[in-house]
């Protein structure tokens, strides 16, 4: 038997050995990942919602990050129940990830949930407009991103609405008055509104039931036409609306293209791709320590015209050449 004081040597000599033998890679410990947060009112089976998530992290793997490898990424979706936001932004604080990107209507329930992890916004419309921040050059705080321009858009739906029935007089406007964004889009287009010489008759709608209680009024007040508004809620209701539209023989506009795949007349609105690439620098560029509130906001370059041809001939409309030839994508 070994006496008891030859095992103690025993026993250090080969802890020694262990701790001056190089670690193996099984063996090495692991450092933390960077965690980001993605927040969204949507549905990650959304099929329009996998393309943006694809070019995200298409991305984030140019600038050397690998989901699950060199860094986390944390998903909360609403599934379109936007009361769930404001909890679900406190899940990720709670994890305490070190980027939220917040997409639509889940960057107000981000901005409440934390003053201080930064917050990268996706699918924002004007962020002073809508009081988010003081600046796109510096916003300040924690809050930095991509921004759609959406409320300069709706002069030129509405001028594309005319080129294809340019007979129209009164079009009604489809708008969310739990959107902040729409109250100034709707001043715009009455502006616009005023310049084409056609009247606007503005349709609430926050929910489906709204939404059909909208279209019985197109028909009570004789409507030609109708604008709806970007919003997430008309969105994730895209084939509902295209139906109701169809139905009722509104030629229809609006700013995501999303709508015009899924039966729409046509679309006009930034190119969402592009922006959701810009959102990996956003979130290289903090987690390589970056304050948000010194990153300018940038506001979309890049749009895009998609008409629905199909639906077109169904309601026996002609789109004139000249639009058909700008368009960035024909639907047949």
């Amino acid at each position: 038997m070994v006496p008891f004081i030859n095992r103690r040597r025993f026993l250090r000599t080969v802890s020694a050995s262990l701790l001056a033998a190089p670690l193996g890679a099984e063996a090495q410990p692991t450092e933390k990942l960077p965690r980001v947060g993605i927040l969204s009112p949507g549905s990650g089976s959304d099929p329009f919602v996998q393309p943006f998530l694809d070019v995200f992290r298409r991305g984030l793997r140019e600038l050397g990050y690998v989901e699950g490898q060199t860094i986390s990424l944390e998903y909360r979706w609403a599934e379109g129940r936007y009361d769930r936001l404001p909890d679900l932004a406190t899940e990720l604080v709670h994890l305490k990830v070190d980027v939220i990107v917040a997409v639509a209507l889940a960057i107000r329930a981000a901005k409440r949930a934390t003053q201080t992890i930064p917050i990268v916004i996706a699918a924002a419309d004007d962020p002073i407009v809508t009081g988010l921040v003081v600046s796109l050059a510096r916003p300040g705080g924690n809050i930095t991103g991509v921004s759609m321009n959406a409320h300069d858009l709706v002069g030129k739906q509405l001028q594309l609405l005319r080129e294809v029935v340019p007979k129209v007089s009164l079009v009604a406007v489809l708008w969310d008055p739990a959107n902040p964004a729409h109250t100034p889009q709707l001043r715009e287009a009455e502006a616009a509104a005023q310049t084409l010489g056609v009247r606007l008759h503005p349709l609430r709608a926050q929910n489906s039931e709204e939404i059909d209680r909208a279209f019985a009024a197109t028909k009570t007040e004789h409507v030609g036409a109708l604008l709806v508004l970007a919003d997430s809620m008309f969105l994730f209701q895209r084939d509902r609306i295209a139906s109701l539209a169809a139905k009722d023989r509104l030629p229809a506009v609006y700013g995501l293209r999303w709508h015009a795949e899924a039966g729409g007349l046509m679309a006009y609105g930034a190119n969402q791709l592009v922006q959701s690439r810009r959102l990996a620098v956003y979130v290289d560029k903090i987690l390589k320590g970056a304050k948000p509130g010194d990153l300018p906001i940038e506001q979309a370059t890049q749009f895009e015209l998609v008409i629905n041809l199909k639906t077109a001939k169904a309601l026996g409309l002609t789109i004139p050449p000249s639009l058909l030839a700008r368009a960035d994508q024909v639907i047949e």
